[in-house]
């Protein structure tokens, strides 16, 4: 043999050598062994709760009631009788001005009206004498007519007068401007001394009324039906304001109920507005505060919930791995309602133990091995429904 052909035969058994130590390396485990191995799972049990149902939306707090307080005469302000940040009633004064003018105005009307009476009461008496007199044609029926021309005429002269005593008088109650609600008072924009003018957009200052208080919010469309029904309800709807997200770590701000569905749709958005009132006692709500809404829309009574990862989709419907005895089994359900925390289903019974993790390894008659003892899978996430 060659020096040439002994080089080919090493290089030859070299290359079938090294192949074989790969797939000893890299031979695939025998499928029996795989086969006996349980997977480990964590499991859940199935658990009955009242639970109630939310639809969330970002609202804007709105006063019931907000006023610019305005002259409605024109004069120098004389006394500004409130502070700003204090709460006033309804009626109280709150600021007045200068009244020296309207006052002789006044005073004016009155001596013109007394004066008239004075006319009118000679007139009346004439009148009488010549009535009198006419029976026996001791004065002319012109003379007469005349007389009571004149008393006609001195009688709405007076009833003229009159007329412009209740207008000054009505003048002279603007002078003096009354809250006309219970609310707090802004900040000033005018101090004592400043002469005034009805056209002033201005004002003094606002009263807002704080307590109670609205939030308005929008919610898609679709909802209007169950609007309807929760506002025509013996007991409106149940809303509540949040800071943040309605979850356990937001501040609840206030709870209060439905009180108005506005009378059209946003052709825009799709949306409606809607209004609920809130008792506000502490100030928690805030005009112009924006907020975050939680509306309470049903309550589902006896419903048996697991937490949402413990269902999974088939290609035709949910279903739900059921622990029996060291296997699994595969149970159809019906997801009746969903959100982030839980999952209301039917199919299956309380107190069924259910795979809540490692479903992905596994199928019917599958093993097993828990990981944790089964635990409430909602305890800690289901919302404590309201009395």
């Amino acid at each position: 043999m060659g020096i040439q052909a002994k080089k080919i035969l090493v290089g030859t058994l070299v290359i079938v050598l090294i192949g074989a130590v790969i797939w000893q390396f890299k031979r695939p485990i025998p499928n029996k062994s795989v086969a006996g191995m349980p997977v480990p799972v964590r499991v859940i049990q199935v658990v009955q709760h009242d639970v109630p149902r939310y639809v969330n939306g970002i609202g804007a707090v709105l006063s019931l009631h907000s006023v610019m307080i305005r002259p409605q005469i024109d004069g120098i302000l004389t006394q500004l009788l409130v502070k700003e940040g204090q709460t006033v009633n309804a009626g109280d004064l709150l600021a007045t001005l200068d009244d020296r003018s309207i006052k002789a105005s006044l005073a004016q009307a009155n001596a013109q009206l007394g004066q008239n009476q004075a006319q009118l009461q000679g007139a009346l008496i004439d009148l009488k004498r010549y009535q009198l007199l006419s029976v026996d044609n001791g004065v002319s029926k012109q003379t007469l007519d005349q007389q009571q021309a004149l008393v006609n005429q001195l009688k709405a002269t007076a009833q003229g007068n009159q007329a412009a005593i209740e207008a000054a008088k009505v003048q002279l109650s603007y002078t003096q401007i009354h809250s006309p609600v219970t609310g707090r008072v802004g900040i000033r924009a005018v101090d004592p001394g400043n002469f005034l003018r009805v056209s002033d957009t201005q004002g003094l200052f606002s009263v807002t009324q704080l307590d109670p208080i609205a939030v308005e919010f929008s919610l898609p469309q679709q909802w209007l039906p169950t609007l309807h029904a929760l506002l025509a309800a013996k007991d409106p709807a149940r809303v509540k304001a949040f800071v943040g997200d309605a979850d356990p770590s937001s501040t609840l701000l206030g709870e209060g109920r439905l009180s108005l569905i506005d009378n059209q749709v946003s052709a825009t958005t799709g949306t409606i507005k809607v209004k609920a009132q809130f008792d506000n006692p502490t100030h928690t709500l805030w005009p112009g505060q924006l907020v975050n809404i939680e509306v309470q829309t049903g309550l589902d009574q006896h419903a048996l919930v697991v937490p949402p990862q413990v269902v999974q989709r088939g290609l035709d419907n949910y279903f739900v791995y059921r622990v029996k005895g060291d296997e699994v089994e595969t149970v159809p359900v019906q997801v009746v309602y969903q959100d982030t925390e839980l999952t209301i289903v039917s199919g299956v019974n309380v107190g069924d133990t259910l795979v809540s993790d490692g479903q992905s390894r596994l199928k019917p008659g599958s093993r097993i091995e828990t990981l944790s003892e089964p635990t409430l899978g909602n305890a800690d996430n289901v919302k404590p429904v309201q009395p």
